[in-house]
């Protein structure tokens, strides 16, 4: 079975990605609304973690803010494609402009905010940096939570529907029906979000797999010797620091589309440990890494709330004895965070595909004339050649 390189070192069946990819396209036509919000959420999850492990996992660099690119992404989107309204009294300002044009606009925001922090990852690194990218997730809420006429302070904002080609992303009175199947908000922003990580991957794959990503790996295993070979460590690092923080900011967008309204609370530390967990979890370095990662984590919070009646130690929503669900998720990938850092350092994605290897090579080995028992010819030549 051919193969296909997934970002660096590691590679998945291209059979497999194929499968994966027509079952994602099919699912909006058999799964119900939480299976699908769940999903989008992943989704973007997905596009975020991808741009961090462009930044921790290539460039080495390690940031704990990017929870406020993310919120940069969704709270720009808001105010620029909103109009200006008033809420309980509270005057809420906006640009109104069309929605795709916000969206792009809000991703472009974000990427300004990351360069005007790109000297940060120019000049620091490691734990410095880390502790001054996690400075930014502070103040972010500190600014979320005032600017009232702008993010609507404690209660958040609602998100505009996105408006593309005519099509709108949200439920309507008359619904599109495809094949029978009525295609709501949910089933609209399923493609939408399929779409958008489908083309930040094969972005991403290209950045790595280019002279910039060869750059980055070398910067992050052999700093001094990239410097001696030419290769501006400043500019690569503030540049990866910057696509960073657009992805981010996509992310935020995306995120923002589905949730239907922005909450500063959302966007605090336990975000930003979530992203770093996606990475370490999954795979650092590998886009592909990033997306399995991405998925276990956003997705084992409402499995558990939607089952964890039927776990133990798990307590339904709202009971008051029992771990609570979000609570129950981080305990559990806490662990496999842990467990990942002391017996898979290339995440969940290197176990995968060092099982598919193992079972090749079982393959290959047991195939007659392709490795498998030698003939008394090939075996008796040494001899032969030795008398």
């Amino acid at each position: 079975m051919s193969d296909k390189r997934l970002f660096g070192r590691i590679r998945l069946p291209a059979a497999l990605l194929g499968a994966g990819l027509a079952g994602l396209i099919v699912l909006p036509f058999y799964a119900g609304s939480f299976w699908l919000q769940a999903g989008l959420f992943a989704m973007s999850a997905a596009v975020g973690a991808i741009g961090l492990n462009v930044l921790t996992g290539a460039a080495g660099q390690l940031s704990i803010g990017h929870a406020f690119f993310l919120a940069i992404g969704a709270y720009s989107y808001v105010w620029l494609a909103a109009e200006p309204e008033t809420v309980s009294g509270h005057h809420l300002t906006g640009m109104g402009l069309p929605t795709a044009l916000a969206a792009l606009v809000a991703v472009a925001v974000a990427g300004i905010a990351g360069g005007i922090c790109a000297p940060l990852a120019g000049r620091l690194k490691g734990a410095s940096l880390g502790v001054a990218t996690l400075a930014l997730v502070f103040i972010g809420q500190h600014v979320l939570f005032r600017a009232e006429p702008v993010t609507g302070g404690v209660n958040g904002r609602s998100v505009p529907p996105l408006e593309l080609f005519g099509l709108r992303f949200t439920d309507t009175p008359e619904q599109l029906m495809i094949l029978g199947i009525p295609f709501g908000g949910l089933e609209k922003l399923w493609y939408l979000g399929l779409a958008v990580l489908v083309a930040a991957a094969w972005f991403a794959r290209g950045v790595l797999r280019s002279r910039p990503g060869r750059a980055l790996n070398t910067l992050r295993d052999h700093e001094i010797a990239a410097g001696a070979l030419g290769v501006p460590v400043s500019r690569y690092r503030a540049g990866a620091f910057v696509l960073s923080s657009m992805y981010a900011g996509l992310a935020g967008v995306l995120l923002a589309l589905v949730f239907q309204r922005t909450v500063p609370d959302y966007f605090g530390l336990a975000l930003a440990l979530d992203y770093l967990a996606m990475i370490v979890i999954g795979g650092l370095g590998s886009v592909g890494g990033a997306v399995l990662g991405a998925v276990f984590v956003s997705i084992l919070p409402p499995l558990l709330t939607r089952y964890g009646g039927s776990l133990p130690m798990v307590a339904e929503p709202g009971a008051a004895s029992g771990l609570a669900p979000a609570e129950a998720a981080r305990l559990v990938y806490g662990a496999v965070f842990v467990a990942v850092l002391l017996f898979l350092p290339r995440g969940l994605l290197g176990l995968f595909t060092r099982s598919h290897r193992v079972r090749r090579t079982r393959r290959t080995a047991a195939a007659p004339g392709r490795g498998g028992a030698k003939s008394p010819a090939i075996v008796q030549e040494p001899e032969e050649q030795k008398a």
